[in-house]
C-alpha cells in the first residue's frame, strides 16, 4: 500500500483546550463562518487540531447527564484533507465513551453525509432537548428560536456489558 507523501509527512497533534485557548478556537470558527456566541468552556470539553504545530481545526463536546453534544466542529480551508477533522471527531467521540454517554448529538444541515460515516443517524430537537437541555448550545438555540428548524443527528454509544 502506498500512502499519500501529502499525508505522511505531516504532524496532527490534538490538544485539550483551556479557558486560554477559547480565543484561538473563536477564531478557528470564524474562519469557517461558523457561529461562536454560545462557545463557552463551563461544562465543555474542547480540542484543538493542530497541524505541523499551527492550529487548523477544534471541535467541543458540551456535558449533560448520560449524553453529550458534539458542536463547533471545525477545519480552516487550508487544512483539510489532512484527517484532521477525523481526528478531531474520533476523541470526541472516544471522551463522550469514557464519560458513559448513552448518546451523542449534534446539529448539521449541511453536513449528514460527513456525520453518518461515524454511525450518526437523523434525530429530533425534542429528543436533544429532552436529553440535554442545559447544553450550551441547545440553550441557545431555545432561546433565540432557531432550534426547531436545524437538523439534529444522533449517535448510540456501546455500553460495556455487565461481567455474567
Amino acid at each position: 500500500m502506498t500512502l499519500n507523501p501529502a499525508l505522511t509527512d505531516k504532524h496532527i497533534r490534538l490538544l485539550q483546550a483551556g479557558p486560554e485557548d477559547f480565543e484561538t478556537i473563536k477564531g478557528l470558527l470564524e474562519r469557517c463562518g461558523l457561529y461562536t456566541s454560545s462557545v463557552t468552556p463551563e461544562g465543555s470539553t474542547y480540542w484543538i487540531a493542530e497541524l505541523d504545530g499551527i492550529p487548523g481545526g477544534c471541535i467541543g463536546l458540551e456535558h449533560g447527564v448520560g449524553a453529550s453534544l458534539i458542536r463547533s466542529t471545525a477545519v480552516v480551508p487550508d487544512f483539510r484533507g489532512h484527517r484532521l477533522g477525523r481526528a478531531l471527531v474520533l476523541s470526541a467521540l472516544t471522551q463522550a465513551s469514557l464519560r458513559g454517554d448513552e448518546t451523542v448529538y449534534l446539529f448539521s444541515s449541511k453536513a449528514g453525509d460527513y456525520w453518518q460515516r461515524f454511525g450518526f443517524v437523523p434525530s429530533t430537537p425534542a429528543e436533544v432537548e429532552a436529553a440535554i437541555p442545559d447544553a450550551p448550545q441547545v440553550k441557545s438555540g431555545v432561546l433565540r428560536g432557531w432550534i426547531q428548524d436545524e437538523q439534529v443527528w444522533k449517535r448510540a454509544m456501546p455500553q460495556p456489558r455487565a461481567a455474567g
